[in-house]
């Protein structure tokens, strides 16, 4: 008699985490589906190296920015940037024109700014080098997403 209690017992316990493991696996494929935001993610690191090549220069500063779905992140005025980016479409070359009445020494000092991350969904890749810090504020000095 013992033995069948025990048997039965067992069938027990084995039935119930049959059960408990098949509405398990049917609840995971519902949640995984599900989209984690309503917003296309949009996170960017900022840098600001001394020499010519994004690898190799020496990180002065960095800064983090991150525009959805909030703005956010270490970069000083992240709702001005965010907006500054967004109306040049996440293109940083639009934002570095060179502006008029800022004389520079012709000295070569290169600094190179970066930009990585993703823009609203896509991958971000970008830097361009100045031949020194006058020509980088010449070029970006009514950027918001560049006062770091």
């Amino acid at each position: 008699m013992r033995y069948f209690r025990t048997l039965g017992a067992t069938a027990f316990a084995t039935a119930t985490g049959l059960a408990l493991v098949g509405t398990a696996f049917t609840g995971t494929g519902t949640a995984e589906a599900a989209p984690a935001s309503l917003y296309a993610p949009s996170a960017l690191v900022l840098t600001l190296g001394e020499g010519t090549h994004p690898a190799t220069d020496t990180v002065v500063r960095a800064v983090t920015l991150t525009c959805a779905p909030i703005p956010s992140g270490s970069h000083p005025a992240p709702e001005a940037a965010c907006r500054e980016l967004d109306s040049a479409g996440g293109d940083f070359t639009n934002l570095t024109g060179l502006r008029e009445g800022r004389p520079c020494t012709r000295e070569w000092n290169p600094v190179t700014l970066t930009g990585d991350g993703v823009w609203q969904g896509r991958r971000v890749t970008w830097s361009a080098t100045y031949g020194n810090p006058c020509e980088l504020r010449a070029r970006t000095a009514d950027s918001a997403v560049f006062a770091f």
